[in-house]
């Protein structure tokens, strides 16, 4: 029961759309502008550093905000499974940011929210994976494959800090699996984009 709970809280927080909520405030609609993503990355190309700045915190918190309601709502229940709590909280965010309610579902990729995820669940994991994103970043001045080796990481990540935990670490593990997954999918025209060697670059002036 609290899979489903964390789950649907994550959605309802993750449906906080911070840059198409930024980009109605300047009158325009977000996804019909640039990439049409709902994101930072396209924010900051739309409307500038400061909204994309405020579209990334926002995307962060939201997935941090739905892990602490979700642990403060089940975790003392069942107290040896914060971690699953966390995951399925997290995900839900990355659902509800991806395919809002109140948005037509037609949200972003969910890249700041599962860096979110990633503080909420452990913070080892959002600073190994934060590493990995800004050093591929630096050569590589392109978000989408940077995106894509930081969600990769994950599952490696939770192998080496939790493959002792038992089924709740193999839980984990396909949880982890499932982000990676969904990046993955959700990053396919960029994928084809960088395999053709077409995909945009953010520049060092942006």
């Amino acid at each position: 029961m609290y899979r489903l709970g964390a789950l649907l809280i994550g959605y309802l927080f993750g449906g906080v759309q911070s840059a198409i909520l930024c980009g109605k405030l300047k009158g325009i609609d977000i996804r019909t502008q640039g990439s049409g993503n709902a994101g930072t990355t396209n924010t900051i190309r739309v409307l500038g550093k400061k909204a994309g700045f405020l579209v990334l915190l926002i995307d962060i918190l939201k997935a941090i905000i739905a892990i602490y309601v979700a642990k403060l709502l089940f975790s003392p229940n069942h107290p040896d499974a914060t971690i699953l709590i966390a995951f399925y909280s997290g995900i839900g965010a990355v659902l509800g940011h991806s395919f809002p309610l109140f948005f037509h579902f037609k949200g972003g990729k969910g890249i700041a929210t599962t860096a979110g995820t990633l503080i909420g669940i452990d913070y080892r994991l959002f600073l190994i994976g934060a590493a990995l994103f800004l050093i591929t970043f630096a050569i590589t001045r392109i978000v989408s494959i940077s995106s894509l080796i930081m969600t990769a990481s994950i599952p490696i990540m939770i192998i080496i800090f939790y493959s002792g935990k038992g089924n709740i670490g193999i839980e984990a593990m396909v949880l982890s699996l499932l982000v990676t997954g969904f990046t993955f999918y959700r990053h396919k025209a960029n994928i084809k984009r960088l395999i053709e060697g077409n995909e945009a670059r953010l520049t060092s002036k942006k």
